[in-house]
């Protein structure tokens, strides 16, 4: 849209327009309709919620789309209803709405997102929400509890985490300096950046040192787990935009999966526990190979709404 035509509108997005701006909310929501391509892995991004996070956004307070949802629209003067359209029409180009607003909610947290690491995905928190039970039951057990998050990407799962449980040590660390880079970021928005520490390099590497051999208590991890082949036919959206690192996990999927489940028990501690997300479809095999690795005791599943195996936990 040309600033004439926004500039016309200047007027009737106020305060005390609330028709008008309801109107013109109307109006966007159905330009969006028509052009937005929904992703089934990011279900609360409906036209009405991602037009009230580009709103937000173009009015200079970006909110994550959940965040964004309960609040009421602010006004919007002509520089920031051009913003907004300029907005709207990259997002209908496929440019990712964490992307815009620069948000993505993560159980509970407003984190910072952007194309350094994978954008979390509101399925993860099933991991996250699992994790969590363990540790919570961990930490009133024991006078410390040290925890480490591989393939941290943004952070999301270590800083929830340290949020929720404070009392916890915890790690996280990531093959992509950039996605290390966003985590500490995170964590400085968050104001926990004493309580987690992000390190950089490949899988468990980077805590390969005596401090963490036998001293983990709970190994967390949402891994790429899209077959390599996959990757190139995923969504324009998606691999146009998130890093492929981040979703490619080898010819079969499961390449770097596999090597998390050989390599944690050199890290964890008797009574302690590893969590990892799953591809669809991928539950029943890798549960079959925990299984048959002696150094677990147990292991159990977590499904998701639809009966899917999404997340496995194993015990020492």
């Amino acid at each position: 849209a040309g600033s004439g035509g926004s500039g016309n509108r200047d007027s009737r997005v106020t305060p005390d327009g609330v028709d008008a701006k309801t109107m013109l909310f109307q109006e966007l929501t159905t330009q969006l309709l028509a052009g937005l391509s929904l992703l089934p892995d990011k279900p609360e991004e409906t036209p009405d919620s991602t037009l009230r996070a580009l709103w937000h956004a173009a009015a200079g307070a970006p909110l994550s789309v959940q965040k964004a949802g309960n609040l009421p629209l602010p006004a919007l003067d002509a520089s920031g209803l051009d913003h907004l359209q300029v907005l709207i029409g990259q997002r209908i180009a496929g440019i990712p709405l964490a992307h815009l607003t620069g948000r993505q909610h993560f159980m509970g947290l407003e984190l910072l997102a952007g194309k350094e690491a994978l954008i979390p995905r509101r399925e993860t928190e099933l991991l996250g929400r699992g994790a969590l039970d363990i540790l919570q039951v961990l930490a009133a057990e024991r006078d410390e509890v040290t925890v480490v998050d591989v393939c941290t990407g943004s952070g999301n799962l270590a800083l929830a985490l340290a949020f929720h449980v404070p009392q916890a040590r915890v790690f996280g660390a990531d093959l992509s300096g950039e996605a290390v880079a966003l985590a500490q970021r995170n964590a400085r928005h968050l104001g926990i950046q004493e309580r987690v520490e992000f390190r950089e390099g490949d899988l468990l590497a980077p805590f390969d040192e005596p401090a963490f051999h036998g001293c983990v208590s709970l190994l967390v991890c949402n891994p790429p787990y899209i077959s390599s082949k996959k990757v190139d036919t995923m969504p324009g959206e998606i691999i146009g935009h998130e890093p492929r690192l981040a979703f490619d996990g080898g010819p079969l999927g499961i390449r770097i999966v596999e090597r998390l489940m050989r390599e944690a028990p050199r890290f964890l501690r008797q009574g302690g526990f590893l969590a990892f997300e799953v591809g669809l479809g991928q539950g029943s095999a890798l549960s079959k190979r925990l299984a048959g690795n002696k150094n677990y005791a147990g292991q159990r599943s977590l499904n998701d709404e639809n009966g899917d195996i999404r997340v496995l936990v194993a015990g020492i």
